[in-house]
């Protein structure tokens, strides 16, 4: 588990190096991608749907707690490398920042398994730096690139305080369906699943 003094730093570090605007005042955007595109539990001002390139969303990172147990893991989503992934870019206001990004860092970077970086997303009006929460391959909990079926199986089995790991999947796709973004992948994931667990 991450410390209130080590992410204060990691907070600090990333504002630190956020483009010019942003470390003179002036408002911050962020890309959600998973749960934060249509829970994102900020103050915003504007959102848009953005396209990400070079990183592409995966269930990629082991969870012990929330849809998992230490005894029956389960997955959760992040920006791994290569490809691109379609979201959502949400507009934080100037003087609200460091107050809103310390409210996500509660909530993103409590352990290792994300890493904060400013990264161009593409909007239908124009590009902007945004920050977003991409995949930290050195974490312990990096599951690899899994294959369907193996994401599959493990999504199936996995159940944690907050639920299982199958309506985490199921609701990310209602969302991005919703949105109108179509995410082949872990469609192919939904289909793989016994009809049992995709019923949940």
């Amino acid at each position: 588990m991450t410390s209130a003094e080590e992410m204060a730093e990691s907070l600090d570090q990333t504002l630190a190096s956020a483009p010019a605007s942003v470390q003179a005042g002036g408002d911050a955007w962020i890309f959600g991608y998973g749960s934060l595109m249509w829970n994102p539990a900020l103050h915003v001002v504007e959102h848009q749907r953005a396209t990400l390139h070079g990183y592409h969303r995966r269930f990629c990172l082991w969870t012990p707690a929330g849809r998992g147990t230490p005894q029956h893991p389960g997955l959760v989503l992040g920006l791994d490398r290569g490809g691109s992934c379609r979201g959502v870019a949400f507009r934080i206001a100037g003087p609200q920042v460091r107050e809103e990004l310390a409210i996500l860092w509660r909530r993103e970077m409590v352990s290792d398994g994300y890493l904060p970086r400013w990264l161009p997303v593409r909007t239908p009006d124009q590009s902007i730096p945004a920050l977003a929460f991409v995949m930290n391959q050195l974490c312990p909990r990096y599951a690899g690139k899994l294959s369907v079926a193996e994401t599959a199986k493990i999504i199936a089995k996995a159940t944690g305080d907050l639920g299982s790991n199958t309506e985490y999947l199921c609701s990310t796709l209602a969302h991005l369906d919703a949105l109108g973004i179509t995410d082949r992948s872990l469609h192919a994931v939904r289909q793989c699943l016994p009809d049992s667990s995709s019923a949940r």
